[in-house]
């Protein structure tokens, strides 16, 4: 949101997204759109995904001259891809279109190298991957970029004199009242996963993404369902999909779904259940409560319960 406040946008100018990005950030680029008498454009990418360059072909196809920024997802919440970000910032760049990451699943996932990659901006998260505490996060903006953002929070270091860090750091590093714990945690944090396999980082990355290849593969085999993306767009978490339910579309957005109650009932398993990109078709109304078949339940624990062996 700090980048989006920061800045500054006209009338009539585009703010690009797609239809995979995460709730939260749609929400704050529609703010800043509203702010500006911007425009959001959502690029619908194809799904299944068939490659990484239809995903590529899909963003550019929506860019115009009026484009000003790009706000992707590194990793898709909703459907755990790894986009193609080097295409997309390099091709954007050429255009004349930033790019602002949300990397949030990225840090500990995939290998990140963020002067490599040259995106504008790009935030990322420490406590999911990376297993440092909850609060631990970062903002990186290209050095060229960095005068034009400030925090939300203006504080303490926006009349500092000191000459040993720039400005950016300097307005960024203390805003107001807040423990730095977290953060301080980080290094041990990237230390202590990274001494869990012989190898390292790259093992520990290597591995967690073979384990959520195998289980896409079991659950799409028990299920009779296909894989929703090639295999060099899944890092450490995969998408299955289920077959369509019976009969009533979940409330969004704060919605538990049956399944979600019983695989955790039963096998105290926590599975993210999204309906996505629409609640499934209405059929035959069974019941209030039935939102995928007997048979699908089944299924689906036999399934994990092999995972489980």
């Amino acid at each position: 949101m700090a980048v989006l406040r920061s800045l500054r946008f006209a009338p009539g100018d585009e703010l690009l997204t797609t239809d995979h990005e995460y709730n939260a950030s749609r929400n704050a680029l529609d703010f800043a759109a509203s702010q500006w008498g911007a425009r959001v454009v959502v690029a619908k990418l194809p799904w299944p995904v068939p490659s990484t360059q239809a995903v590529v072909d899909a963003v550019l196809s929506h860019v115009t001259p009026r484009t000003r920024l790009f706000l992707v997802d590194h990793i898709s919440s909703q459907t755990a891809l790894v986009l193609p970000l080097e295409q997309l910032v390099t091709a954007l760049r050429e255009r004349g279109v930033e790019t602002l990451v949300d990397g949030a699943h990225g840090p500990g996932m995939l290998p990140l190298s963020l002067r490599t990659l040259g995106a504008g901006y790009y935030t990322g998260n420490c406590h999911k991957w990376l297993c440092a505490p909850k609060g631990a996060a970062f903002l990186h903006v290209r050095r060229d970029l960095q005068p034009a953002i400030k925090p939300l929070s203006v504080s303490h270091g926006h009349n500092s004199r000191r000459t040993d860090r720039s400005r950016f750091r300097l307005d960024f590093d203390w805003t107001g009242t807040h423990d730095p714990s977290p953060m301080i945690c980080v290094p041990d944090a990237i230390r202590v996963v990274g001494g869990l396999l012989p190898g390292g980082w790259p093992e520990v990355m290597a591995s967690n993404r073979a384990k959520a290849l195998a289980a896409r593969n079991l659950l799409c085999a028990r299920l009779g369902t296909q894989p929703t993306c090639p295999e060099d767009m899944v890092g450490s978490m995969a998408t299955v999909t289920l077959p369509d339910g019976f009969p009533e579309a979940p409330p969004p957005p704060l919605y538990v779904d049956p399944l979600h109650l019983r695989l955790f009932d039963e096998y105290r398993i926590e599975a993210q259940i999204t309906p996505w990109p629409r609640p499934p078709h209405r059929h035959v109304r069974l019941s209030a409560q039935l939102y995928n078949t007997p048979a699908d339940y089944e299924a689906l624990g036999d399934a994990l319960e092999a995972l489980l062996r």
